[in-house]
């Protein structure tokens, strides 16, 4: 493990940039930058735009480690470069951004409140190709929709995937997403906190994990996550809040940094000039940093 890295990770201030938006997801992050479906005809050409769309972000001036602490990858996005340099490399030789990288492979179908993650097949070569890239930790998404069963299965999934991880030498972002319109959210949130503390303490000394979550409902809900010891970072994602809401909630959580994805890229536009990007892309970081400070 590089130490560099998991003290940017534990105490550096700003927070984490997701830009891991796999084959599901990049039509819609490509609309919203303004590049509609019919600008591609096939995933490989989908893949080159929303690659240049990252290196512009990645690259811009006003992408630095003053705000961004880590940045979250897609593995098509890692498998390349970016001026010369693979996609990793560049972020923390050049920019001293932590690289994180995202594993999973989607989500399986709703079974007893909860999308659970599919098969991530290969997975330790993966983990292997990653470090040799300079990468620090992973990071992998499920989603609870109501509390019951599926919660705590989720929960032990993550777990299990997230020692396979640590055993390859890399920290993983354990990352159950409760959904933000679940009925009954609270009590969700409430039960997945009782399951993630009973395996935190199962972990070894030198076992750790980064926890991505939900903003929840009652505000330093996760505190003890914080000062866990086998925790380096509690994140906050911003679940289809708006960058507004997503910050006002994250700015009452003490100790947590955002890790957004959505929000962080809301309003960025292809048919920018540069310092128009530029100007959009720091009032976005500016004001993601700031909530990330309390």
């Amino acid at each position: 493990m590089n130490e560099e890295q998991l003290d940017r990770m534990r105490n550096g201030a700003g927070f984490v940039a997701a830009l891991d938006q796999s084959g599901g997801s990049t039509p819609g992050a490509l609309g919203r930058y303004g590049i509609e479906e019919s600008a591609y005809s096939s995933e490989a050409e989908m893949f080159d735009l929303v690659h240049e769309m990252r290196t512009r972000i990645i690259t811009s001036p006003a992408f630095t480690s003053e705000r961004i602490v880590a940045t979250i990858l897609f593995e098509d996005t890692m498998n390349r470069q970016i001026e010369g340099r693979p996609t990793a490399a560049y972020l923390w030789d050049v920019k001293r951004i932590v690289p994180i990288l995202k594993v999973d492979k989607g989500l399986e179908d709703e079974t007893a409140g909860s999308r659970m993650m599919k098969p991530i097949p290969d997975l330790d070569d993966l983990l292997a190709r990653a470090r040799s890239q300079q990468v620090f930790g992973t990071k992998m998404r499920s989603v609870i929709l109501a509390a019951g069963t599926g919660v705590d299965d989720v929960i032990d999934q993550q777990f299990e995937i997230g020692r396979q991880i640590i055993d390859a030498g890399l920290v993983p972002i354990i990352e159950p997403e409760v959904d933000i319109n679940a009925a009954d959210k609270a009590e969700a949130e409430a039960q997945m906190k009782t399951r993630i503390a009973s395996h935190l303490d199962e972990l070894g000394e030198n076992e750790l994990v980064m926890l991505k979550l939900t903003p929840p409902d009652t505000d330093d809900f996760y505190r003890e996550f914080v000062e866990h010891p086998n925790v380096v970072r509690v994140l906050f994602l911003s679940g289809g809040y708006s960058r507004v809401e997503a910050n006002e909630r994250l700015a009452r959580n003490r100790g947590v940094i955002a890790s957004f994805s959505r929000a962080f890229t809301e309003g960025l536009r292809v048919d920018q000039s540069p310092d128009e990007f530029d100007a959009a892309l720091t009032a976005s970081m500016t004001a993601i940093a700031e909530a990330s400070r309390t």
